[in-house]
């Protein structure tokens, strides 16, 4: 459409418009006649034809609408712009909405002449680009909040970070939880909150989830709460996506301090049972439980054996404690395994004792309460800033025998009850192992003190020398059937005997006293020569109860001439060691006959030996010679060469180095007694 006239007062050109790549059109006059409109207008909005009032090209919306923003134009001269404003619905227009930026502004044709310049250029796509955004936020907060709604019922905590993994919103619920406000929350500000002891490992996780874009991100730590205190929780974040690329991350905590306390309770319960299924002692069972204790309940325990109540030997002290076995976290000075305390009538561990209940001390790092633990452990407490301990005192069968100290250190939290509940429970579980192995050591023991009893020490003499020595089992039975004896016939004719009787228990220990005086009273009615002592001593073994085997071996030291010589018998024992004093060795294999106890009804043989000066005679239990798997003659080997190298030694450090350095299995108790003859 052309204008009616090309140039207004400013010289402008109105086809020049033309080109312009927004909508332009022209009206004259104060009827505001429609004098011109370029093609993008012509495209936008239908024009008529000549020069039409506005009215008559426009009349439903122009009236309704843009008549009066034309008429102030023209009057006044001010401009008027319109942003992003939809399309008025107009006939025979498409019904979509479109939006539109005008702006109306006044011209001149000449003087007193105006019209209207009006500059439209569509906006839709902008318009409809921010409504989707402010949409899909708009959406996307009503997820945030329904998914915010339905954590609540699950979830203490709900958080968003950053596609990179940054905190960039405030949550109420964090902050409700552990007391951090927005300034301290946001970007990585929630780390300081996690236990310092989990921060790496919380870190780690999180920075290879957002660089994987993990589907599902599951996390354990423990976290600070409004309390003071730590607790356990479990965190779950997922990513939020669009086109393939992360927008953000969204995330909740949950609170799972009972079912980790329930978990650790039934796994520590297990490895306590486990730690002392295979051991035998108690004392190696208490130490085993210790292990278990720390680190996952405390940073340092000791386990104290009760020994004496009274204590008269040690000026009236009225309690003494052995600590036995000690446990210490990583970065903690473990105290010396053992040590013998006297304890003070008002020491809190006689306190736990007498009143069989466990004792909870709670104090400010590194000030233990006086009398709250024994002397020797103070100084440890506080150098490692304890600030809490336990003393626990192990019951079993109505007694008191061990006393355990459960202690923890620096910013660990005070042992709680629930500790306190959780180690009664584990030592309740270990109660009837514990039972069994008191029961079983009180028996070795006493055992032990009878088989020492009957071992007495050999006779001095004149002119030989005879030392004996006796070594328990370290670990499969503390007592058993071997013993040694020595003593002077009614002729005056010294003898040594040796002997094992089957089996390793107290039945075996009170077999061997039997046999042992029964031997002695053999020897001593009559001066017969050793076979003979040992056919009468295997039908009288015949009148004990029970099938009774063993090994003897019994000799008389008969002086011959200028010397002495070996006047000996063997029942299915290991051969005597004769040794020279130039450390020339030789086993005495003569005068055998089968052990007692077996049915032999023939005649035992006796020997003769001469026993050179100075020489060395060697009788022993197989346990000095006998290991698993391999043949007795590499053990009666070893055992000559080691006696040949330890012929000029005296004769008591001639049987203590034998006993130490000779490999043995340690499953068998030893017994040896050794003859030192005299120069010649």
């Amino acid at each position: 459409m052309g204008a009616a006239d090309d140039h207004g007062e400013s010289g402008l050109s109105l086809e020049m418009l033309d080109p312009a790549p927004v909508g332009v059109a022209v009206t004259r006059g104060p009827e505001h006649r429609l004098i011109y409109t370029n093609a993008v207008y012509r495209a936008k909005f239908s024009s008529p034809g000549g020069e039409v009032p506005l009215e008559e090209a426009f009349a439903d919306f122009v009236q309704r609408h843009y008549s009066r923003q034309f008429d102030r134009v023209h009057s006044t001269g001010e401009p008027i712009v319109t942003t992003a404003e939809p399309e008025l619905p107009m006939k025979g227009r498409p019904s979509e909405e479109r939006f539109f930026t005008s702006s109306l502004s006044r011209i001149t044709f000449g003087p007193g002449d105006y019209g209207v310049l009006v500059v439209v250029t569509e906006t839709t796509d902008q318009v409809t680009a921010v409504s989707r955004v402010a949409q899909i936020a708009e959406e996307r907060r009503r997820i945030l909040r329904r998914y915010e709604s339905l954590m609540q019922v699950s979830a203490e905590i709900f958080w968003v970070t950053t596609s990179e993994g940054y905190v960039n919103e405030p949550s109420r619920s964090w902050g409700r939880v552990t007391g951090q406000s927005w300034e301290e929350f946001r970007g990585q500000g929630w780390l300081s909150m996690v236990h310092p002891d989990d921060r790496a490992a919380t870190m780690e996780s999180w920075s290879r989830a957002v660089s994987d874009v993990t589907d599902m991100w599951e996390h354990i730590y423990r976290l600070h709460t409004v309390d003071g205190g730590y607790r356990h929780f479990l965190l779950r974040a997922v990513p939020i996506c669009e086109d393939g690329r992360v927008l953000e991350w969204v995330g909740s905590c949950t609170d799972i301090e009972q079912q980790w306390q329930e978990q650790r309770r039934q796994t520590l319960l297990e490895r306590a049972a486990t730690a002392t299924a295979q051991l035998r002692s108690p004392q190696e069972m208490l130490g085993a439980l210790a292990d278990v204790i720390v680190p996952e309940l405390a940073d340092g325990c000791g386990v104290y054996l009760v020994t004496d109540l009274t204590d008269e030997r040690h000026g009236g002290a009225p309690f003494v404690v052995e600590r036995l076995a000690t446990a210490a976290r990583p970065g903690v000075v473990r105290l010396p395994p053992y040590s013998e305390e006297r304890l003070s009538a008002g020491n809190a561990f006689v306190k736990a004792v007498r009143r069989r209940r466990p004792v909870l001390k709670k104090f400010p790092p590194g000030s233990p309460p006086p009398d709250s633990c024994p002397a020797g452990t103070r100084p440890w407490l506080v150098a490692n800033d304890a600030n809490s301990m336990l003393i626990l005192p192990v019951i079993v069968d109505g007694t008191v025998p061990a006393v355990v100290n459960v202690v923890t250190c620096g910013d660990r939290a005070p042992i709680s009850q629930a500790d306190v509940n959780l180690l009664n429970r584990m030592f309740d579980h270990a109660h009837d192992a514990l039972s069994r192995a008191i029961r079983y050591q009180r028996a070795q023991q006493i055992a032990l003190a009878l088989q020492y009893s009957l071992l007495a020490e050999p006779p001095s003499l004149p002119d030989l020398q005879i030392v004996a020595r006796y070594r328990a089992s370290p670990t499969a039975a503390e007592v058993g059937g071997d013993w040694y004896d020595s003593f002077i016939l009614s002729d005056g004719v010294p003898v040594l005997a040796i002997g094992d009787v089957a089996g390793h228990d107290l039945s075996a220990a009170v077999g061997m006293s039997q046999l042992r005086n029964m031997l002695r009273a053999l020897a001593m009615d009559r001066c017969e020569p050793p076979g003979e002592i040992l056919t009468r001593l295997n039908g009288a073994m015949d009148s004990l109860s029970g099938e009774v085997t063993a090994t003897c071996v019994f000799a008389r030291v008969e002086a011959s001439g200028d010397g002495y010589r070996l006047y000996y018998a063997l029942a299915g024992h290991p051969p005597p060691l004769l040794v020279t004093c130039e450390g020339q060795g030789r086993f005495l294999s003569d005068g055998i006959s089968p052990l007692l106890g077996s049915p032999y009804d023939g005649p035992r043989l006796s020997h003769t030996e001469p026993l050179p000066p100075r020489s060395t005679l060697l009788l022993y239990t197989d346990g000095l010679v006998e290991r698993a798997g391999e043949h007795l003659d590499r053990g009666l080997e070893r055992l000559r060469e080691m006696a040949e190298s330890l012929a000029e030694q005296p004769l008591d450090r001639f049987c203590d180095q034998l006993l130490a350095e000779l490999p043995t299995t340690g499953l068998d108790d030893i017994a040896v007694i050794a003859l030192r003859l005299p120069a010649g």
